[in-house]
């Protein structure tokens, strides 16, 4: 939370200035916090999710694996916690689920009703089909360890697919956060080089009405270019 203020803060500062010069516009523009915040909240969670979406291609690679050297399924998901820890450390989402996992098994609660549970919680469309397949494999006395790997192979050339796809959209937002901060280089490049340049847009009210339109025009820009490089797959 104080992370996010501290930058609100220095945004509202930083438009306040550029495109008013005045400090009621800066109190105005920092109103704005809680949209921020819930923006960036949303934008936290879609990287959890992708993360963990990858974290649990990993954890399938270690199942399968673990299933080819003998282990039953229950015991296969335990042995997978040190190769995650290994991978994404301790505190990974993916680690402190396999604990609950474990826990969970230990005091009698089915690994169908686990998966089910992560799946519901995650809302990750890899994690909800393989509870699923996972669940009715089960009922139904599949060959586990067949559908497992099986599994495997889907979970990971979609995961190879996304992950392509993931480069590609980061270069784009790379590109975006640059050209985000051009027309702001342009307006402090002119405020030093050419002082009093934009005097007659400040403190009257056609040219509030003038910056303030080109502020929407901007922050507009900068929306559009969020959500069309947003990576939710």
């Amino acid at each position: 939370m104080i992370s996010y203020l501290i930058a609100w803060s220095v945004i509202s500062t930083l438009f306040g200035y550029l495109f008013y010069k005045s400090w009621i516009a800066v109190l105005i523009i920092l109103s704005g916090f809680m949209v921020y915040l819930k923006d960036e909240k949303k934008e936290c969670a879609l990287k959890r999710k992708n993360e963990l979406r990858y974290q649990f291609k990993e954890v399938i690679m270690s199942v399968s694996a673990a299933l080819r050297a003998g282990y039953s399924i229950e015991n296969a998901f335990v042995e997978a916690m040190e190769e995650i820890r290994m991978i994404f450390g301790e505190t990974s989402m993916m680690f402190l689920e396999l604990k609950v996992f474990q826990k969970g098994m230990q005091n009698n609660i089915t690994l169908e009703k686990l998966l089910d549970s992560l799946a519901e919680r995650s809302g990750i469309d890899e994690i909800i089909e393989f509870s699923e397949v996972f669940r009715i494999a089960k009922r139904n006395g599949g060959d586990m360890n067949g559908i497992i790997i099986k599994c495997n192979q889907v979970i990971c050339e979609k995961s190879e697919v996304n992950r392509e796809i993931e480069v590609v959209i980061h270069a784009k937002k790379f590109e975006q956060k640059i050209m985000n901060l051009v027309p702001i280089f342009i307006i402090v490049y002119i405020q030093f080089s050419s002082p009093g340049f934009f005097e007659a847009l400040y403190h009257n009210l056609i040219g509030i009405i003038i910056m303030t339109i080109c502020l929407v025009i901007y922050v507009g820009a900068i929306l559009l270019g969020k959500k069309i490089t947003t990576f939710d797959i």
